[in-house]
């Protein structure tokens, strides 16, 4: 193997890494980390008390200890019917923070 197609390898070879690199620096910057915690804030209208709650980490905890209080199977609030949706803001209103 010559001087020169010793070289050539080793150019070929740092500009895989190099692209290699700058694709993963692209990357990082594009996909959304899993590993952080995702918080999505939503507003929920209580009918029943004519306000609006943030529905977000700590509001979810406040529906799980209801859940937990009330012995009731875990269900997303949105899948609740709106009976059970309402009784969750009357206890929530008579529980604050």
């Amino acid at each position: 193997m010559t001087h020169r197609s010793k070289g050539r390898k080793i150019g070929k070879y740092v500009v895989r890494v190099g692209a290699g690199l700058v694709l993963t620096g692209l990357l990082g910057t594009v996909v959304p980390r899993t590993t952080e915690a995702q918080s999505v804030d939503v507003r929920v209208y209580d009918s029943h008390h004519h306000d609006y709650h943030n529905w977000d980490d700590h509001e979810d905890r406040a529906y799980r200890r209801y859940l937990a209080e009330k012995h009731y199977e875990y269900r997303e609030y949105q899948k609740q019917n709106h009976r059970r949706q309402e009784a969750y803001w009357s206890w929530r209103h008579s529980h604050p923070d």
